[in-house]
């Protein structure tokens, strides 16, 4: 057989094998869209406004769904994707700390750099690539539907950056900028009344507005093969019309006209890290929030470039370009929702929301292409709006929320009618509440006796810098984790493993449980739940209205235990985790009763034949 001939038929045999491989799935839809936040109460509030989901609900079933202790979101959708408890993914909070180091870090994954390099002046060249590393444990239930030759396709699901190596996936929530935070943004402005620096979430930066021209610098990526580390950047020229409210923005090739109070479309940009040698592709967006008289703009965190991405988010890596082709570009960073700059004043509520809008526009055509390009086995989508603007709207502004409810709910009528032989499950991760009260948890524990200070608390505010570790028995870091300050595990650990740890925790819990809001008496903690290692000691859970406050989230503390929340993030669902269940929908009767969030990968696998591994704990709702 002449050499040509057989590599046709090879590439044949492997075709149909690979037919074959993918033909499991026999045919079989099953769609899961994952609601962040949505709330049944809230759904329960608007079933007249939410006609697909009250079908929903008619034809097959729907309960409240039990999430996880504590009920936050990157510790809810491991436990969705993996089937276990957070003492089986190790994910806890949002925020976990090196007992080694007493530092916070993000518990989804870090980006490792090269451990190989070569100096060469003011550079470092590296001699193997930076690995991006995902902290979640266990096996996502679509690996094994993958190793059954079911096809499957993960679309933004949290806690998966970088995606698994399994069907294809776009990753989600965890996934950074290119600063590696979770979102910076850039404020520029020449009002001189407003003060120039780093604020939570972005810098405000004072600018020159020269003949109707501004040139702003916008950062990037720290440049890795920089000694010094300094951000790389590009410079984006402003040209205002001198008469109407409108202006010219460019950076590098790439223009675009944006009137005041509008969005300009993705501009991507090239971020050099050697000059005409190395450089990374980035992409922003610019808001013209006020040309004249005062100049005030804001760009968007950098997001990588999903036609040219310098970070690992998708599985294979060209889905990411081969969809930004099909759809255009859209957001690729993991909370792309801009409540930082609503929170610290930099948007208005009404231009936060126009912000909003647009990114559910994108994950509607996301949607809608993923539906196109859907055949058999598993398709999962997630809508992040739900949760995003429950946290500025909730209980004052319902009539805007309801607004992204019924979007969502529009978008689960257009799957049920273009896949109506599909099976369907919509659930959330959680549900909401109100947030009028902060607790600063460092503070009670300080006031309590159980953690001691270098210097008493003066100001408004300290942190663990100031703790005296040698008579120190607990601290707080992260919004529902307690930790021990224990002997042999923490730096400066002092409590003993065994009786006295176990005396130190049941004095914690008793007094939390009897820990009273001066203010009207109210409980300000339902539960103190004990954990298992390498988590926290004790999860907190807050009473409705109470929530750990933002210092408390980094190990800080306040000179206050209790402080009114008169933050913009009104709402939230770090609490006890009964009193904030989230959704759960099939168009199939389900027949337990009191499902829960690790419940379903047991329930998804049955729906294939497939069997759960020994360490998943669920029960199959169907």
């Amino acid at each position: 057989m002449r050499d040509g001939a057989a590599l046709v038929l090879l590439s044949i045999l492997a075709a149909a094998a690979g037919c074959s491989a993918r033909s499991s799935a026999n045919g079989r839809q099953v769609i899961v869209i994952g609601v962040d936040g949505m709330d049944p109460a809230f759904v329960e509030r608007h079933w007249q406004d939410l006609p697909n989901l009250a079908a929903l609900r008619d034809g097959g079933s729907f309960t409240r769904l039990a999430t996880t202790i504590p009920p936050q979101s990157p510790v809810a959708w491991s436990t969705f994707s993996t089937g276990l408890d957070p003492s089986g993914h190790g994910i806890f909070d949002f925020v976990h700390r090196d007992p080694a180091t007493l530092q916070p870090f993000l518990s989804m994954g870090e980006t490792r750099p090269s451990r190989l390099s070569i100096p060469l002046g003011p550079y470092i060249l590296p001699l193997t690539r930076p690995r991006v590393v995902g902290f979640r444990k266990g096996t996502a239930f679509w690996q094994l539907l993958e190793a059954r030759g079911i096809p499957t396709a993960i679309i933004h699901m949290p806690a998966n950056y970088p995606p698994v190596d399994a069907g294809e996936a776009l990753a989600g929530m965890g996934t950074p900028d290119l600063r590696g935070t979770q979102g910076t943004f850039a404020f520029y402005t020449d009002d001189p009344g407003i003060a120039e620096g780093s604020v939570p979430g972005g810098r405000i930066l004072r600018t020159e507005v020269t003949g109707n021209h501004a040139e702003l610098r916008v950062e990037g990526p720290p440049n890795s093969l920089r000694r010094d580390r300094w951000y790389a950047s590009v410079t984006l020229n402003v040209d205002i019309d001198p008469d109407q409210p409108l202006a010219r923005v460019s950076a590098g090739d790439e223009t675009a006209i944006v009137r005041e109070s509008e969005w300009s479309d993705w501009l991507p940009a090239d971020f050099a890290l050697i000059p005409h040698v190395a450089s990374v592709r980035g992409m922003f967006r610019v808001f013209a929030r006020q040309l004249h008289p005062r100049f005030e703009v804001y760009v968007s965190p950098v997001n990588a470039d999903p036609v040219s991405p310098d970070l690992p988010i998708s599985v294979p890596r060209s889905l990411s370009r081969e969809i930004a082709r099909r759809i255009g570009r859209y957001s690729t960073l993991g909370i792309p929702e801009d409540t930082s700059a609503l929170r610290q004043g930099v948007f208005n509520l009404p231009e936060f929301l126009s912000q909003s809008r647009l990114l559910l526009n994108e994950e509607r055509n996301l949607l809608d292409d993923s539906l196109s390009h859907f055949r058999d086995g598993l398709l999962f989508f997630y809508f992040s709006s739900v949760d995003q603007n429950s946290h500025v709207l909730w209980g004052q502004h319902n009539p805007e929320l309801l607004e992204f409810y019924r979007a969502v709910d529009e978008s689960i009528g257009e799957v049920r009618r273009r896949m109506p032989a599909a099976e369907l499950m919509v659930m959330s991760d959680h549900g909401f509440t109100d947030f009028h009260r902060a607790v600063n948890l460092n503070s009670w524990l300080y006031q309590q006796g159980f953690l001691a200070l270098k210097t008493p608390l003066r100001g408004d505010e300290s942190s663990l810098e100031n703790v005296d570790w040698s008579h120190t028995k607990a601290y707080a870091m992260g919004l529902n984790a307690l930790y021990i300050n224990l002997a042999g595990r923490e730096r400066h650990g002092i409590v003993v493993p065994g009786a006295e740890k176990e005396a130190v925790i049941e004095q914690i819990r008793r007094r939390l449980l009897a820990f009273r809001d001066p203010v009207d008496g109210a409980a300000v903690v339902e539960t103190v739940d004990p954990t298992n290692a390498p988590g926290p000691d004790l999860i907190v859970g807050y009473s409705r209205g109470y929530r750990a406050s933002w210092n408390t989230g980094l190990g800080g503390f306040s000179k206050e235990i209790l402080d009114d929340n008169a933050d913009a993030w009104i709402a939230d669902h770090c609490i006890n985790a009964a009193d904030v269940p989230g959704v759960l929908f099939t168009n199939r009767k389900i027949r337990v009763a009191d499902p829960a969030l690790k419940d379903l990968a047991v329930s998804l696998l049955a729906l294939f034949g497939v069997a759960p591994e020994t360490s998943m704990t669920g029960r199959s709702v169907y």
